[in-house]
């Protein structure tokens, strides 16, 4: 058995791992990274890039069709067999050579295998041989594997082999039916996907549309994906899934309804990926979320444990794990050299953010994009907060973005702070204004100090100014 050294182990090697080796690697230390899949992880082949690529192209179909001039020059329908394509390029065709090439770069070296803790500070690496490697952290186990799509309980479901994120984001052929359990993200934008691609799509929602946003968000995209064709079933949920020997599967609902599909689609939820990472000889629970602290150490994983990413269950995406990545590399080099750790608001040791200021976009048609908290969640907080909504499509830049341009914005101000706590916009093209907001709420920016921030006339962005106003000063 062979043994080797280092100051860090970091398990899993998607975007999270990588940048945490690469902040240690950064730092001066020595860094190992453990994959048993694809160096790259979850993002880079079954979710963020392939899935995007998978709904860009009819995004720009639609956008082109609400403009007159542009709408006169599209005279066909999405080449489906180009769209898969793209898809495949942007998943790098499931190899991940570039991305081996990049750790060597970096310095990181990559045990390929099965890693599993086995005391303090010892991970251990099954190869596809079942050669084992035992690789010992002088200063820290960092744990990145990510999270997989839950599979609920429901009778028959799971022999009947339905769709998961990554089957959809990898999928050859469109299928004629789809049904999709859920109805967050995954499931709308999968929705919005492959309707556009051609699928008839059946969505069951039991507890309506982007149940996490603001109520007018979901609203807004449920009114969408039923102009699309989608059939959107709220309120309901799969009782039992039946694959027969033809390949067709059969859901049926919990009003009785029978719906016949060529694929299901399960969208309903996360599950951390510890079942097989040794937790137990740590004293921790397989197949546990694990928590941690703002430096992202692990509770009851002594001084040398940490987890970064969707595994501690903070904020599952993909931009906020490399956020406590880069936090937790910070800390950890800090640490190593006996620098005081800056753990205060904001200090760059921690992640905080996650928990205060998450931005995300759903890649639906209309987009919606959010930062912050939602009213409800700022009421439920004990914050005596103002609410303020404007209509999107009321602005200039966004008449002149597209004919009938129609969306919606919602600012969340903390009336005893007077800063903004939460921002939700939905409208086409939503996604690369959220930016903005996000520092203003990092920031903690004064509303009377926003005024002074012009935005430039006439573009969308002109909605801070309409926001301001309708809030008065």
């Amino acid at each position: 058995m062979t043994s080797i050294e280092y100051d860090v182990i970091v398990i899993g090697a998607g975007p999270v791992g990588e940048n945490v080796a690469d902040r240690v690697v950064q730092g001066g230390l020595t860094a190992a990274i453990v994959e048993r899949e694809l160096v790259g992880g979850e993002c880079s082949y079954w979710a963020c890039m392939p899935t995007k690529a998978l709904l860009r192209s009819g995004s720009a179909l639609r956008a082109a069709r609400q403009l007159p001039g542009a709408r006169e020059a599209v005279t066909g329908a999405l080449d489906v067999a180009a769209v898969l394509g793209r898809r495949d390029e942007f998943a790098s065709n499931w190899q991940d050579d570039g991305q081996v090439s990049w750790l060597e770069s970096a310095g990181i070296v990559l045990h390929r295998g099965q890693g599993r803790l086995a005391g303090d500070r010892v991970v251990e690496v099954t190869g596809a041989g079942g050669a084992v490697v035992t690789l010992t952290a002088r200063h820290a186990v960092v744990v990145a594997t990510g999270s997989s799509a839950l599979l609920p309980d429901v009778p028959g479901l799971r022999e009947s082999q339905p769709w998961t994120s990554r089957e959809a984001a990898a999928a050859k052929e469109v299928p004629g039916r789809l049904v999709v359990i859920g109805a967050g993200v995954v499931a709308t934008e999968m929705a919005t996907a492959y309707s556009t691609l051609g699928s008839s799509v059946t969505l069951l929602a039991r507890h309506g549309v982007l149940p996490a946003a603001e109520p007018f968000a979901g609203e807004r995209v449920t009114a969408s994906l039923r102009e699309a064709g989608v059939s959107v079933r709220l309120g309901t949920e799969a009782v039992s899934v039946k694959r027969d020997q033809a390949g067709a599967v059969h859901i049926e609902t919990a009003d009785g309804e029978r719906i016949e599909a060529d694929e299901v689609l399960v969208a309903v939820g996360r599950t951390p990926n510890t079942g097989d990472l040794g937790l137990d000889r740590v004293g921790l629970a397989p197949g546990a979320w694990l928590a941690v602290d703002d430096t992202m150490r692990v509770a009851g994983g002594g001084q040398w444990l940490y987890a970064a990413g969707d595994v501690n269950r903070r904020a599952l995406l993909t931009h906020q794990g490399k956020y406590q990545a880069r936090a937790v590399g910070d800390v950890i080099v800090a640490r190593a050299k006996g620098e005081k750790v800056d753990d205060g608001s904001w200090g760059r040791h921690v992640a905080t953010a996650d928990a205060r200021a998450v931005p995300q976009v759903v890649f639906t048609d209309p987009e919606v994009a959010s930062v912050g908290l939602t009213a409800a969640a700022a009421e439920a907080a004990g914050l005596r907060i103002r609410v303020v909504d404007y209509n999107l499509g009321a602005v200039a830049g966004a008449a002149l973005h597209s004919e009938g341009y129609q969306g919606q914005a919602r600012m969340v101000v903390d009336e005893d702070g007077k800063v903004i706590v939460g921002l939700t916009l939905v409208g086409p093209d939503v996604a690369e204004l959220i930016h903005a907001a996000t520092i203003a709420i990092v920031g903690e920016v004064p509303l009377d100090r926003l005024w002074h921030a012009v935005p430039a006339y006439p573009t969308v962005s002109e909605i801070w100014l309409r926001l301001l106003e309708t809030y008065g000063r």
